[in-house]
């Protein structure tokens, strides 16, 4: 009898399967793709040679992650290497916002904003893993800082609220801003986009956002090689259709979306709970464009070349009209980009003299539309001469991942629409929204608190109550995840 069977390999079930085998539990990972890791797969996908990831690219959380820094990352093979600026955000004219890793840097830059910038992120950037406790958290319990929550909290209702101009006096800055707010694929001013964009900005002065050498790929790679270390089992290419399928472990952790918990539960499930996950909301989409250049993008603002992630969209008001238009269920004509250029710091990504690119922008659930012309209008409207560099290009569109990702319901990557409500209550409202009515199913995945990135804190929290209430065992997960012994 195996203790304990995970459904899904993203790093969410990597996560509960290693924290669950370092307790001494038999576990096994069933995985339906070919390849373990979810949204954390690098593979070829235009021509041989270059390596694109197919979902998550640059990673904010690799280094301040509770989750990764106990677990070492880099002690574990992974090469995490960081661009001098985090991320960029070019406007018309070539200028641009640069987030530099270097707070003092990124202020000098803002020019008659700079002081704003200090006095929103200075705090924050101080106190950054006070930031990431409370942000990562499961949202259940009073903060370890609660004076650096509420301080994050503070700045979470000015920029998530029509107050969110006032501190600013140009529009460089709270372009930048609102850049990566709308990493939540939702309107930028609301509260959940204002706290992610606020946490991402955070950490892109403490310690910047890395990308992994080879490809996210990676991370799923040194997970999956403690868990068969530790005696686990990863069994890809099995998609499971029934919990019977799973039986007789004594638990069952899901890193699936609530659509996939009811069909693999079916009939079991109690009707009120059955009907809370029916009713979860899945949200805003995205269409992912990979291509193969022949050279670097050529960014008419200076300073764009340096960053791994740009944000390519215009102003505050142009990311606005563009989210807005997602939300009502319409293509933007001037879409939002979220523009990913690895070779920046990685070289292994595509032959000699060649780069990839990888990019995706926001549609509403459920799209067909290959919207890849708009998205090159867009690169092209910051990067004059960028279509002339085009060897290849690859499209998913937003009803072609859920075939690659169950999880991304309609080409929902977040797991679940981030509204207020379901950014706590996600995905039913219960005290413990890791446990099902089903005793010994769990869920761990990103539609569970904190919410979508690759941070592992759901599988962790999740493996926190599968070792308490099935188990008997109180050990800290992240003290588990911390050792080494084998």
């Amino acid at each position: 009898m195996r203790d304990v069977a995970v459904v899904g390999s993203g790093p969410n079930g990597l996560v509960a399967a290693v924290i669950l085998a370092r307790a001494g539990l038999s576990v096994e990972v069933f995985e339906a793709q070919d390849v373990a890791g979810g949204g954390s797969r690098t593979t070829e996908l235009t021509l041989p040679g270059y390596r694109h990831d197919i979902c998550a690219g640059a990673h904010p959380m690799a280094l301040a992650s509770p989750v990764f820094r106990a677990f070492d990352l880099a002690a574990h093979g992974v090469e995490l290497l960081a661009p001098q600026v985090s991320y960029a955000h070019p406007l018309d004219g070539g200028r641009a916002g640069l987030a530099w890793r270097d707070l003092d840097r990124t202020v000098a830059g803002l020019g008659p904003d700079g002081p704003a910038w200090r006095t929103l992120f200075g705090p924050l950037v101080r106190h950054w893993p006070e930031v990431v406790a409370a942000a990562m958290s499961d949202l259940r319990r009073v903060p370890s800082d609660p004076l650096t929550a509420v301080r994050f909290g503070l700045r979470v209702l000015e920029q998530g609220t029509p107050l969110w101009n006032n501190r600013f006096r140009d529009e460089i800055a709270p372009a930048l801003l609102t850049g990566v707010a709308t990493h939540a694929i939702t309107p930028p001013r609301a509260l959940p986009a204002a706290g992610a964009g606020l946490l991402l900005g955070t950490l892109a002065h403490a310690g910047g956002w890395v990308i992994p050498r080879g490809g996210s790929q990676a991370i799923a790679d040194a997970l999956r090689a403690e868990l068969e270390r530790l005696g686990g089992r990863v069994h890809t290419g099995h998609r499971v259709n029934t919990l019977d399928e799973l039986a007789p472990a004594r638990a069952i952790v899901l890193d699936t979306a609530p659509a996939d918990l009811l069909r693999i539960a079916g009939a079991r499930l109690p009707a009120r709970y059955a009907g809370r996950l029916r009713r979860f909301h899945y949200g805003g989409a995205a269409c992912k464009v990979d291509f193969a250049l022949s050279g670097p993008v050529p960014w008419q603002a200076e300073g764009c070349e340096l960053a791994g992630t740009l944000h390519l969209v215009g102003t505050r008001a142009e990311a606005m009209a563009a989210e807005r238009a997602v939300a009502a269920g319409r293509h933007a004509q001037r879409p939002y980009v979220l523009a990913i250029q690895p070779g920046v710091v990685d070289d292994s990504r595509a032959p000699a003299g060649g780069h990839t690119l990888y990019a995706y922008t926001h549609v509403p659930n459920g799209s067909s539309r290959d919207v890849s012309a708009d998205v090159i209008a867009q690169i092209e409207r910051f990067a004059p001469g960028f279509r002339d560099l085009i060897l290849a290009h690859h499209v998913y569109t937003a009803a072609d991942l859920p075939a690659h990702n169950a999880n991304y319901v309609g080409g929902d990557i977040s797991a679940g629409a981030m509204t207020l409500r379901q950014l706590v209550f996600r995905p039913a409202p219960r005290w413990n929204p890791y446990a099902t009515p089903l005793p010994g199913v769990y869920l761990c995945s990103a539609a569970t608190p904190p919410g979508p990135g690759v941070h592992g804190m759901s599988g962790l929290h999740a493996a926190r109550h599968v070792l308490r209430d099935r188990f008997g065992i109180r050990a800290d997960p992240l003290r588990l995840l911390a050792s080494q012994a084998s």
